[in-house]
């Protein structure tokens, strides 16, 4: 099926300042007991950009996402979003103001269908009460007309017309992160936050994936952090790279400079060569 070609109603002007998305991460420092899981980590993400943190296994890199996304609290250093200091601030507050994600252990519902999962997410901008859905008004009626439309075009986008009414347990591994990023999506996040969202697929479901991710940046100006090991992926699309190491930040620069540090290259990168 052909995509969607239009803008998912969602995402209004990108330039309008409700898309707005800048983090700023100040000496982030995260511990468990005596170990030290991230380290003095300090970075920036401009509205608009898509950021890739790297790094070997271990190295901190999901732990910096809990950070960010309000499953851990950094012992020390503050997280900076939008002007605000969310540092410790609870995840569902986090999701209300704009800050959604997807997990790299695959989080949806299996025994519901594609569509229910992401109706879920529509609860967090649902305007209505319990009393107002009983009744099922006539402005009830008309919101969940807007809601329905608002995963209808996602769908389409994700071309998922085919598994929309499919239980998600009866998919394919590739399918669910798919139907998982669309749930992300309906969120309506300003920061989207990846973690290794093209882990276990097949080389056919990358590029499609690959191909939804760019299109959401460059076309709908989506802000996005992607943590992910294939690095040919990560040097392809983003405008800057962090790389981690035992909870370091090690080095930061764009796909050129990265594939060039010694440190990175001694690392993490050794001889493999990006094309």
């Amino acid at each position: 099926m052909k995509a969607f070609r239009g803008k998912p109603s969602i995402y209004g002007s990108t330039h309008s300042e409700e898309r707005r998305a800048d983090l700023e991460l100040n000496g982030i420092t995260l511990r468990f007991g005596g170990i030290t899981a991230i380290n003095k980590i300090s970075l920036k993400v401009n509205s608009g950009e898509l950021v890739g943190i790297i790094g070997p296994n271990g190295a901190g890199k999901t732990s910096l996402l809990n950070c960010i996304t309000g499953y851990y609290k950094p012992q020390k250093g503050s997280i900076i979003f939008n002007g605000e200091d969310v540092t410790g601030i609870p995840t569902h507050h986090l999701t209300s103001i704009g800050i959604g994600r997807t997990f790299q252990n695959i989080e949806l519902f299996a025994g519901m269908s594609v569509l229910s999962n992401m109706l879920l997410a529509r609860n967090l901008h649902c305007k209505y009460n319990l009393a107002q859905a009983s009744f099922f008004s006539r402005a009830v009626r008309r919101e969940e007309v807007r809601h329905r439309r608002i995963l209808e075009e996602l769908i389409d986008f994700l071309e998922m017309q085919s598994i929309r009414k499919e239980l998600v347990g009866s998919l394919p591994y590739g399918m669910r992160k798919r139907v998982e990023l669309g749930r992300a999506l309906a969120l309506e996040p300003k920061l989207l936050v990846l973690d290794e969202p093209l882990a276990g697929m097949t080389l056919e479901e990358k590029e499609d994936m690959v191909r939804f991710l760019v299109e959401l940046n460059t076309a709908w100006k989506q802000t996005m952090i992607l943590v992910e090991h294939d690095m040919s992926i990560v040097m392809g699309i983003s405008d800057r790279i962090s790389v981690l190491d035992f909870g370091v930040k090690i080095a930061e620069g764009t796909p050129d400079q990265i594939q060039n540090h010694p440190e990175v290259i001694k690392a993490y990168l050794g001889d493999t060569t990006f094309v």
